[in-house]
């Protein structure tokens, strides 16, 4: 019997292959993860490889969150579109060939232009999403059996990053400090996952008759590109450049034309109908906030942790073997959220576990402002709001793909990632103007240095505060399974349909 044959005949037959489903999306997980985690213990190898200094080689990162913040919500509609699995496969094809690019450049105009590209698997979360939401839907179990399957795969990403990490250097002095061999590594994992995924996951059955809203997503592409760039020169020019505060106005004017759009298109870029529902709209802005927090303060934590308090007045004095170490704590209380996630879901609501990931969120930055003196208190805030940020990456997708009508799942899901970049971008901005101004201050040994990671910490934990609030103006039973059956699935023309 087929898969797709399985997954309509029963509900043990669609658990069944949803377990499977679920164990090769998971070996994708674990590639990104790996990605995301292996080349930053190489990064000043690397530059120094590449004849640029560290200063120049986070261009590349910044590069790759860029173009992610671009391709996300058109690949995830187009898996809408095409089905899921096709879109999967498409960004993993143009991963690995990015992946072989920087394994055989040699130059940095090379390396940069491939690392950017890698960049197209920060969609795979989210089609992964809509896949496992699109077959557990048949049963009326999609939103609980989402969730669930959700917090695996954080798993198995917060696996593969403390992997990649640990095998990063140690790939590099095994073959004798060969940057071709020691880049091959990963780009020979997401090669063989393309492969998992073509056998081993069954396609999504996307609505027919769908058109790609190609002047929608022009307007959305060039509005995220001026504003993100504006944030970018924040980073570089400081708040008094005119390169920071004009491409930004550009970008959110662009909003104006792509609204009036899409409000008369039959098949938009982006529903705004769907998205200004009280149960869609405080789960995108929640994403937004939390990429504040999640993308933006961990470079600042390893900072902190560093810095001398014999010399500055603030910090641990901690060696990078220990900082190594603290993330790896950081990362572990990822997976206990995404882990707790489903369960407190289960014995609650949804709408209730999300708020108190929330809080768990904002508790741990905001408990940096008393506690920051001791190790142990550093990591036991870390913890908390480790703990609630893994069980956010787990549940923000999920809760899209709940809240999103039939042909939405995939925009729905791609949004939360989106949003979630773009607050990173903001953060990343902010806060190196704070630190660059505390930290070359004459007066940071008497307390500028430590009054800017204070701010810090604050903006961090009072957006995840403003999150935690907003959320409690979403409807009671929103994400649950009685919630997602009783909800009408629109066609293109907005009649129900079966």
């Amino acid at each position: 019997m087929s898969s797709d044959r399985a997954a309509t005949s029963g509900g043990g037959s669609l658990r069944t292959v949803t377990f499977s489903l679920v164990g090769f999306l998971f070996l994708v997980e674990l590639t990104s993860g790996i990605l995301q985690g292996y080349y930053v213990p190489l990064a000043s190898k690397i530059a120094a490889h590449l004849g640029v200094d560290t200063a120049d080689y986070n261009w590349t990162e910044a590069a790759q969150l860029l173009l992610s913040a671009l391709v996300v919500p058109v690949l995830a509609k187009l898996g809408d579109m095409f089905g899921h699995k096709r879109i999967l496969l498409v960004s993993t094809a143009v991963t690995a060939l990015a992946s072989w690019g920087m394994a055989a450049s040699g130059g940095f105009a090379g390396y940069l232009v491939a690392f950017a590209l890698q960049g197209f698997y920060v969609v795979w979360l989210p089609l992964e999403v809509a896949l496992i939401f699109d077959r557990g839907r048949r049963s009326g179990t999609g939103a609980s059996m989402t969730r669930r399957a959700a917090g695996f795969l954080v798993v198995a990403l917060e696996a593969g990053a403390i992997i990649g990490a640990l095998a990063g250097s140690r790939v590099f002095k095994a073959t004798g400090e060969n940057f071709p061999i020691t880049l091959a590594v990963p780009a020979i994992c997401v090669t063989l996952v393309f492969f998992a995924i073509l056998f081993g996951v069954p396609e999504s059955t996307p609505l027919p008759g769908r058109r790609l809203d190609g002047r929608g997503f022009v307007l959305l592409t060039l509005a995220l590109l001026f504003i993100t760039g504006g944030l970018t020169f924040l980073r570089l020019n400081g708040p008094a450049s005119w390169t920071v505060w004009v491409p930004i106005a550009i970008g959110l004017l662009i909003f104006v034309p792509f609204a009036r759009l899409e409000r008369r298109h039959p098949d938009p870029a982006i529903d705004l109908r769907v998205l200004g529902q009280s149960r869609m709209w405080p789960v995108q802005l929640t994403a937004g906030l939390f990429g504040i927090s999640v993308l933006g303060a961990q470079i600042p934590l390893s900072t902190f942790a560093a810095a001398d308090p014999a010399k500055l007045g603030y910090g641990l004095k901690l060696d990078p073997d220990v900082i190594s170490y603290l993330i790896g704590a950081y990362l572990v209380s990822l997976i206990v959220g995404a882990l707790l996630f489903p369960v407190l879901a289960r014995r609650t609501t949804p709408r209730v576990a999300l708020i108190v990931a929330a809080f768990f969120v904002a508790g741990g930055y905001l408990l940096f402002i008393p506690l920051h003196e001791q190790v142990w208190q550093v990591v036991a805030n870390m913890v908390i709001a480790g703990i609630g940020s893994g069980a956010l990456v787990a549940a923000l997708p999920s809760a899209a793909a709940a809240a999103a009508p039939v042909g939405q799942s995939g925009i729905a899901t791609g949004l939360t990632n989106t949003t979630k970049t773009v607050g990173g971008a903001f953060a990343s901005a902010v806060f190196g103007v704070i630190l660059h101004v505390g930290l070359t201050s004459t007066a940071s040994t008497s307390g500028a240095g430590l009054a800017a990671y204070i701010a810090v910490w604050t903006i961090c934990g009072v957006g995840a505060l403003v999150a935690a609030v907003l959320l409690f103006l979403v409807p009671k039973l929103a994400f649950s399974d009685v919630e997602v059956q009783s909800l009408p699935a629109e066609g293109l023309d907005g009649r129900p349909v079966d």
